[in-house]
């Protein structure tokens, strides 16, 4: 299972159609930090909308290809790309600029046109992806057959998106079965949230063999905002999986940056990191002052003070309980 991070590029829809170099240089960093290494960032609408859609980000491809270079031997870093825009002279930019791939987009049951867009990027040397927007057009029988036929044209994986947030979590379920047992290659699942059911669906979509799910930092994303990062990697880590990521230096990287910087644009996360903590330990909120008093009295982490105590008693902790579980993470 892997997170597939694209704040960077469909979060930055929530304050224009991308991230300026400060923010994607944060972003950048903090996600690589917590271990969260799968990263999709540039233009909103991808490589080669700047000139092409008239999609003015505030940074061109040729910036923010320049901008990734320190980053790109840490991670696994690359752009998506319109099934419009995938001519050999764009594709090509984004190879030599040192991509690990481009994530090809269309709509679903316009796979035919993508072909030809797969094969170049393939020449070029560039892992390829593929997004089935409003993958939900289609039954699951027929995005099947369609996936098929990409694959034979040598896709390297799919993701399968829900644009509309519109899936309900037995539908996400069928699709990817759907999928998966009618190719070998990857599937991935990229949820959004209009219905509040990111969470659950992307849940749905591990359980039932999608080895991507797409995320956003803070949910960031167009319309309702994608799946949360944060939120998927700890109800995942609930189930013992995806042990790998830094849960808590993911959540102080949101709390001491990106939360801060995002207020500039008046952008709130749905769920703060404390809320999330709480969620995760099974701490009851109402806890809140004494947790946060002897996590200053005792100077220790206030998320690690919560989610060990917790793992001791999740009714009612108290003060003793508390101080001792703080003197052992001293």
């Amino acid at each position: 299972m892997k997170i597939f991070d694209c704040t960077l590029r469909d979060g930055a829809n929530v304050i224009g159609k991308g991230f300026d170099a400060t923010l994607t240089t944060m972003m950048l960093e903090g996600l690589i930090a917590s271990n969260i290494t799968t990263i999709e960032y540039g233009n909103c609408l991808g490589l080669g909308a700047y000139t092409a859609n008239s999609c003015i980000a505030p940074l061109t491809d040729e910036e923010y290809l320049a901008l990734v270079q320190p980053y790109l031997s840490q991670a696994e870093i690359g752009m998506f790309i319109g099934v419009k825009n995938t001519s050999e002279e764009t594709i090509a930019m984004g190879a030599e600029g040192g991509l690990h791939f481009l994530r090809i987009g269309a709509n679903a049951g316009d796979g035919k046109a993508a072909v030809e867009g797969i094969k170049r990027v393939k020449k070029a040397g560039l892992k390829c992806r593929y997004s089935a927007m409003k993958g939900y057009i289609l039954s699951a029988k027929d995005l099947a057959e369609e996936v098929k036929m990409l694959a034979d044209a040598g896709l390297d994986g799919l993701t399968i998106m829900d644009s509309a947030g519109t899936m309900m979590p037995h539908e996400v379920t069928e699709y990817v079965q759907a999928l998966t047992k009618a190719v070998t290659i990857p599937i991935g699942f990229h949820g959004h949230n209009n219905l509040g059911l990111s969470v659950a669906n992307a849940l749905a979509a591990a359980e039932a063999g999608a080895e991507e799910l797409d995320c956003g930092l803070l949910g960031m994303a167009r319309s309702a905002g994608n799946c949360a990062t944060e939120l998927i990697v700890a109800a995942l880590q609930k189930q013992d999986k995806l042990k790998e990521v830094g849960l808590l230096k993911l959540l102080h990287f949101l709390d001491a940056q990106l939360i801060p910087a995002m207020k500039a644009y008046d952008y709130r996360a749905p769920v703060q990191p404390l809320d999330l903590v709480y969620g995760y330990a099974g701490c009851h909120s109402s806890f809140e002052a004494l947790f946060k008093t002897i996590s200053q009295e005792k100077q220790v982490d206030l998320y690690q003070l919560v989610m060990k105590a917790s793992e001791l008693d999740r009714k009612a902790p108290s003060r003793a309980l508390i101080e001792s579980v703080a003197d052992s993470i001293r």
